[in-house]
């Protein structure tokens, strides 16, 4: 208040208002809320579109640095909005990685680790809360159309979790017979729309309309719902392998099938902002684009790149875990804008639940934290996280706490030789790293370990490492966390 006094002082030496105007200022100064609030968007209940791609690496957006793949309406996205260089995936692989998003925990928190399969007897559990179930109290049409991979099996399936409709498949696109390295382990893939599988054996000719009919049916529930607000979530199957694509982009891009793919996901982007735009929703439309995790650099050609991070999918690398990040909503979030903050897909439900007017849980520990201010350009605006834990499976690989990233021993696959080529993968082998600090800001590709000059840092990343073991655990320390819950389980 001393600030607010002294303007004061000023004000009344050029007015002359009376002690009683000054005492009306005083009262209404402190009934000011905080800050964030007095940023939330004065539009209320406004629409939500997450469009979540699969494998897609740093570097494959045109804004990102790609040299070769073009993706005009992934540009035009972050001319008109936010581009976010630190943000990233909550583990690098896909049940774990979406089980984030959607809930705002870690991955190990509600036990969703790795990639569910055509087997899995488990999936996300009942007593988890969904971005969907978050905004459907308050009237919101909630829609998933695309990959899943939170459980096949009736009870886990997305229409039990909060959304009106699904169409799609239930994991990955990989997980059928013809995967190259997996023999016989894989049945029929198919495609369920709702709670029905529409299609129990789905092939190339299918997989290559994937992403044509998630955009399809995306811009027919805009259509549908333009006078009601929504939650509409777009997982694509794609960049995922096996690659395929609809004749509209083959062999468009100079970088081969790969990058034909990623010239349709974003032509999908396009279409999905154009639907908002006729039908008068952009102004109250918040979209957001970014990957599950990192690209598999084993599939060589058929993969995208991280660079310049290390390493990519299925390591806690930057490579891994940093992921393309855009965020557009005309006249809420400034245009041309760059966070550079650390920020995670585990902060979405919390900013949605802040923008919608909805609940965050309040039965169970929520890792994510609003990040409004970040992405709203609030001045000075920070990341709400003292530190962004990077787990692989159980395993407590790295934290993160402002520009620097503190890796513990692990051991993590690599490349062995050269990567494979048209849709064969090449062979990894296993390295490990010791303790081993990195300065980001200076440092974007975890090349130079300076643990030895900054003996400070390690001794306060480490302490924050220690909190994070005793909440949730770490198999590399043999430690149980006190508040991991249970998935969904089927006998």
């Amino acid at each position: 208040m001393a600030g607010f006094n002294l303007g004061c002082h000023s004000y009344l030496n050029r007015t002359r208002i009376s002690c009683l105007s000054l005492l009306v200022l005083l009262i209404a100064a402190a009934s000011v809320p905080p800050a964030t609030a007095a940023t939330r968007p004065a539009k209320q209940h406004p629409n939500f579109v997450v469009i979540f791609t699969d494998d897609q690496g740093y570097q494959d957006v045109g804004v990102f640095g790609s040299p070769n793949i073009k993706t005009p309406n992934l540009d035009q996205m972050a001319k008109d909005g936010v581009r976010f260089t630190d943000f990233y995936a909550a583990q690098a692989v896909c049940s774990a990685s979406r089980s984030a998003l959607l809930t705002g925990c870690y991955p190990n928190r509600i036990g969703i680790q790795g990639a569910l399969g055509p087997q899995s007897k488990i999936g996300i559990n009942a007593e988890e809360t969904t971005i969907a179930e978050v905004v459907k109290p308050l009237g919101y049409a909630t829609a998933i159309y695309g990959k899943w991979h939170l459980g096949h099996l009736p009870e886990f399936l997305p229409t039990r979790h909060g959304f009106d409709e699904y169409f799609g498949l239930p994991y990955s696109n990989d997980m059928w017979p013809f995967h190259p390295t997996a023999g016989k382990r894989f049945p029929d893939l198919p495609l369920i729309e709702n709670e029905t599988v529409i299609n129990p054996k789905v092939t190339g000719k299918e997989q290559a309309q994937l992403t044509t009919w998630y955009t399809e049916h995306a811009v027919s529930f805009i259509n549908k719902n333009h006078d009601r607000p929504f939650f509409l979530y777009v997982p694509h199957s794609m960049p995922h392998v096996p690659l395929f694509v609809s004749d509209k982009f083959k062999g468009k891009s100079e970088q081969g099938l790969y990058g034909d793919v990623i010239m349709e996901i974003d032509w999908s982007v396009g279409q999905i902002r154009q639907a908002l735009k006729e039908n008068g929703l952009e102004d109250n439309t918040l979209v957001i684009f970014t990957s599950d995790n990192g690209p598999w650099l084993s599939y060589g050609d058929h993969a995208g790149s991280a660079l310049p991070l290390r390493e990519g999918k299925g390591t806690a690398w930057d490579g891994g875990q940093r992921e393309p990040c855009i965020m557009a909503w005309p006249g809420q979030i400034p245009a041309g804008t760059v966070c550079n903050q650390p920020a995670m897909t585990i902060d979405l439900l919390p900013t949605i639940a802040y923008l919608s007017g909805g609940k965050v849980p309040t039965d169970r520990i929520i890792d994510g934290k609003n990040i409004w201010p970040l992405m709203s350009g609030e001045k000075g605006a920070r990341s709400p996280h003292d530190a962004l834990l990077f787990y692989w499976g159980g395993h407590l690989n790295a934290v993160r706490s402002g520009d620097w990233k503190l890796h513990f021993p692990h051991p993590y696959r690599s490349l062995k030789d050269k990567p494979g080529s048209g849709g064969t993968p090449g062979p990894y082998i296993q390295k490990k790293t010791g303790l081993a600090l990195y300065d980001l800001k200076n440092d974007i590709s975890e090349s130079k370990n300076v643990a030895d000059q900054h003996p400070d840092v390690v001794k306060r990343l480490t302490a924050l490492a220690e909190q994070a073991r005793d909440d949730l655990g770490d198999t590399g320390t043999k430690r149980k966390g006190k508040n991991n819950r249970q998935p969904g389980r089927v006998d």
